[in-house]
């Protein structure tokens, strides 16, 4: 049995490996800003503090064997960058765990994020990656090529009758679900590779992503595609008003328009993940 910390157990990816953690007989202590976000994620402590102020951070790693963070911004809040807290955020915890005499960390970054150093958010993911690359610790950083998270995004553009696509659709991903994700990551704490990518079981094209949503749905299925150039177009745009929207949909928009596949791993489809999401929506 290991000693581990999982910070962003509150995020998508992090309840499904402090579940995996406990399942595999593991302690788990639980960083959180709020031990009520756990909702019915079991652990064994929860230490409620902020990356991004170090002073909050006092004891959390003391005892801890592993280290492992999914921590990262999406919606802005505070005012905080991708910087303040992918990059200074982890940089923070990995002090506080170098201090404490933790034997290993384990960070989620992204699939091909050493290509897309031009990009705020991978740039920041890479900055905390080379940070634990000049550090003393063992480590190993994870690049998964995408959530089922993510995904909803098309089922939920379904649900309102129409799916957008962003150049010709043809590109290629195998995302993967935060379950099977995270049983890689518990694999990770004791395997000895310092990077490994990873995706999900299956292959799909965006456009058969957007068919078997409107599949799932039982509806005709209505697509339409936006000119690649008339996205960044956009990105440049709201890039003017806000950095980190605009960063976000530069993410979005580079994402959609490579190919993006990994090594694969789980079994968990995205037509079941579509299914289980509109059994939900129509519970009362």
């Amino acid at each position: 049995m290991k000693r581990v910390l999982v910070a962003g157990a509150t995020g998508y990816l992090g309840g499904f490996v402090a579940r995996e953690l406990k399942a595999r007989g593991h302690f788990v202590r639980a960083l959180a800003r709020s031990a009520a976000k756990l909702g019915d994620i079991a652990v064994d402590e929860v230490v409620e503090a902020q990356v991004t102020r170090p002073d909050t951070l006092g004891a959390v790693c003391e005892g801890i064997d592993v280290a492992f963070s999914s921590i990262g911004i999406t919606r802005q809040k505070d005012g905080l960058t991708f910087r303040d807290v992918d990059y200074q955020g982890n940089k923070n915890l990995l002090d506080v765990a170098l201090r404490a005499g933790v034997g290993k960390f384990v960070y989620v970054s992204a699939f091909g994020a050493r290509q897309l150093r031009y990009l705020d958010i991978v740039d920041a993911h890479e900055a905390f990656v080379d940070e634990l690359a000049a550090s003393e610790m063992d480590h190993t950083v994870l690049r998964p090529t995408g959530y089922f998270s993510d995904m909803g995004e098309v089922l939920e553009m379904a649900r309102k009758g129409r799916v957008w696509l962003i150049g010709s659709g043809e590109n290629r991903v195998n995302p993967i679900h935060g379950a099977d994700l995270a049983a890689f990551c518990a694999d990770a704490i004791d395997g000895d590779q310092r990077k490994i990518e990873v995706g999900g079981p299956e292959t799909l094209s965006w456009r058969e992503v957007a068919a078997l949503a409107f599949r799932v749905l039982d509806r005709p299925a209505r697509v339409s595609a936006v000119p690649e150039w008339l996205m960044w177009t956009v990105v440049r745009l709201v890039r003017l008003f806000n950095r980190h929207q605009g960063e976000l949909l530069a993410f979005f928009t580079t994402m959609a328009t490579t190919d993006v596949v990994a090594p694969p791993t789980g079994t968990r489809t995205l037509e079941a993940h579509y299914r289980e999401l509109e059994a939900q929506e129509r519970v009362p």
